[in-house]
C-alpha cells in the first residue's frame, strides 16, 4: 500500500487557522463559537473573553459575563484534568469520561498524600459539605480535613477537584476575577445529572472539526485520554489520511476546510494558555521549536501571544496603561502597524474602555 501523501507544516498551519476562526472572524453565537471549540482554556478568567475576540465577529464582553451568570456556559476541569469554558450540554455530556483519566493524575500526583483513603467516599463528603452552599477549595480541603486529620488540606480538596464534577460560581470566572473561586456541583447548578462515559469517538470527530488534521498523538494531547488508537480504527473508513513531515499519520474531515498553504493571515491576539497553542503534541503548526521556551514559565504559565503570518511570534500584555508587544525578531512597518490597529480594537471593547490606554512595542525578546 502506498504511503500517504505529505501534509506540510505550512498547510497544517492554514488548516487549523481557519478552524479556529483565526483566518477570518466568525459570525456566530458565543455558545456555538464555544461548542465548536469543545471548551475554551480557562485558568485565568479573562482566557475565554480574549480568545472569543480573537475568533467571534462583534464579540462582547458583557455578553459572555451574561452567558456565565446564567448557566448557558460554565468553567470546570475538564479536559486534561484542567480548567475549560464549556457550554452546560457539553459539560453534562462529557464530564463523566473524563473522571477516570483525572483519577489516574490523581494518584500520579497525590497518591501518598492521599494513601488510606477511599475516595469515593471523600467524594461523598464533598457533596455534603457543599450542600449549604459554594466554598473555595481552600476551604472545601479545611472542611474534609475535620474528617480526615492525618491527610493534609491541600490533598484532600485535591480529591474533590479531579473526580467531583464541580463549577465555578460567577461572579468567579467572569471578566477580572483573580480571587479563589467558590465552587459547587455541576448538578446542582445545572439542574441536571451528567451523562454516563462514552465513547470518545464523537469527541474526536469534532476535535478535528477545530483542530485538525491532527495526529493520534495530537489527540490524547488535547484530550488527556488514553487508548484512543481504537477509536480511530473504527473512525478510519470515513477520515481522511495524511502524513506529517516525521511520517506520523495525520486524520482529517473529509469535508473541513484546507485552504491553500499560501492563504494570506490577519495578525491576532490570542489568549494567554490560547486553545490553539496547547492543543496539539506536535505544535510546528503554529509555534516554532525555537520560540517555545519563549511563551512559557518554567511553572507551566503560558503568555498571551500574537500571530503573524500564522505563527506565533511574541507575546503581548494588557497593562493599566495599554498594550505592550514583546517581538521575538523585528518587525516591520506595516506588521506594526496591523499590531497596533488589531490592539487598539482590543482596548476600545474592554470593559470600562476610556480611549486612555496606548499601544507600545519592547525590543524582541530572545530564548
Amino acid at each position: 500500500m502506498p504511503a500517504p501523501p505529505l501534509f506540510t507544516q505550512r498547510a497544517l498551519n492554514r488548516a487549523t487557522l481557519a478552524r479556529q476562526m483565526l483566518l477570518q472572524r466568525a459570525s456566530l453565537p458565543l455558545v456555538a463559537a464555544v461548542e465548536h471549540h469543545i471548551g475554551l482554556q480557562g485558568q485565568v478568567a479573562n482566557a475565554p473573553y480574549l480568545a472569543l475576540w480573537a475568533r467571534v465577529e462583534g464579540f462582547r464582553f458583557d455578553e459572555l459575563t451574561r452567558l456565565i451568570e446564567t448557566r448557558k456556559l460554565v468553567r470546570a476541569a475538564t479536559l486534561r484534568g484542567t480548567l475549560h469554558l464549556m457550554s452546560a450540554r457539553d459539560l453534562l455530556a462529557w464530564r463523566s469520561s473524563f473522571t477516570g483519566m483525572m483519577r489516574r493524575a490523581l494518584q500520579a500526583s497525590h497518591g501518598k498524600g492521599l494513601s488510606g483513603l477511599d475516595l469515593d467516599e471523600v467524594c461523598d463528603a464533598t457533596l455534603q459539605v457543599l450542600a449549604d452552599g459554594p466554598l473555595t477549595y481552600a476551604d472545601i480541603g479545611q472542611r474534609l480535613r475535620e474528617r480526615w486529620p492525618q491527610h493534609e488540606a491541600g490533598h484532600l480538596s485535591q480529591v474533590a477537584r479531579c473526580l467531583d464534577a464541580l463549577v465555578q460560581v460567577p461572579p468567579a470566572g467572569t471578566w477580572g476575577w483573580t480571587r479563589p473561586a467558590p465552587m459547587t456541583p455541576a448538578t446542582r447548578w445545572l439542574g441536571k445529572p451528567l451523562k454516563p462515559p462514552a465513547r470518545p469517538d464523537k469527541l474526536l470527530l469534532r476535535y478535528l472539526a477545530a483542530f485538525g488534521p491532527a495526529s493520534l498523538q495530537d489527540m490524547t494531547t488535547w484530550s488527556g485520554l488514553g487508548g484512543l488508537r481504537e477509536a480511530i480504527e473504527r473512525l478510519r473508513p470515513k477520515l481522511l489520511v495524511w502524513q506529517d513531515d516525521r511520517g506520523r499519520e495525520l486524520f482529517d474531515l473529509p469535508e473541513a476546510p484546507r485552504p491553500d498553504p499560501d492563504t494570506l493571515v490577519p495578525v491576532r491576539l490570542l489568549a494567554p494558555f490560547d486553545n490553539l497553542v496547547l492543543s496539539h503534541e506536535d505544535r510546528r503548526r503554529v509555534v516554532a521549536d525555537a520560540h517555545r521556551p519563549l511563551i512559557a514559565t518554567v511553572n507551566g504559565l503560558f503568555a498571551p501571544t500574537f500571530l503573524v503570518d500564522g505563527m506565533v511570534s511574541g507575546v503581548w500584555k494588557l497593562e493599566p496603561a495599554g498594550v505592550v508587544f514583546e517581538p521575538f525578531m523585528r518587525l516591520g512597518k506595516a506588521v506594526r502597524d496591523e499590531l497596533e490597529a488589531e490592539a487598539a480594537g482590543l482596548l476600545a471593547a474592554l470593559p470600562g474602555a476610556d480611549g486612555r490606554r496606548q499601544v507600545r512595542f519592547a525590543a524582541p525578546k530572545s530564548s
